[in-house]
């Protein structure tokens, strides 16, 4: 034994698909293996068919990783179904580059997902998606919401000087007033 710490031993990797609901403070989660567009459509598909059946339309925020197109609900579910999640599904997605705005509520899951639960060595998948399925029964039993705090006017300083670029004609205007 010479003295130094046992070594990490990497067993794998996986992802954890989270959808999160703002008017409720629910969110859904999935452990997969990998992150595909048929990881996705399944997992958005099981959402939306358990829990949100009773709504006609779904405004859906993500942001722009390839996987999250309405063309992998055609790609990897039948027709009838990806139809019917392409009908009631509308996506906005998150500017690229723009995740220092703080405008994607799902990172700052994620975010809370990692110090709450994966600040720790999880050797399993199964292990993972316990302790990620105990994370997410509590933080929904609370119904924890996520406390927005960059308002318009803060987006209006913070962006100044980009309006100013892309529109100078208010700069004209200004200087009139």
């Amino acid at each position: 034994m010479t003295g130094l710490p046992e070594q990490y031993i990497r067993k794998g990797t996986c992802v954890v698909l989270l959808a999160y609901d703002l008017d409720t403070g629910q969110r859904y989660t999935q452990v997969r293996k990998q992150r595909t567009k048929a990881d996705y459509a399944e997992f958005m598909n099981d959402v939306i068919t358990t829990h949100y059946t009773h709504l006609d339309r779904i405004e859906l925020i993500q942001d722009n990783l390839n996987t999250h197109t309405y063309g992998s609900f055609y790609e990897h579910l039948p027709a009838a179904q990806a139809r019917a999640l392409s009908r009631k599904v509308v996506f906005h997605f998150t500017p690229k580059h723009g995740s220092w705005l703080n405008i994607n509520m799902a990172e700052l899951e994620f975010s809370a997902l990692a110090r709450q639960c994966l600040n720790q060595r999880i050797g399993s998948l199964e292990e993972l998606t316990h302790q990620v399925a105990l994370w997410v029964a509590e933080r929904n039993a609370r119904s924890v919401k996520v406390h927005w705090s960059f308002t318009v006017a803060k987006a209006e300083d913070k962006l100044k000087r980009w309006y100013e670029k892309v529109n100078p004609a208010n700069e004209s205007e200004n200087a009139k007033n």
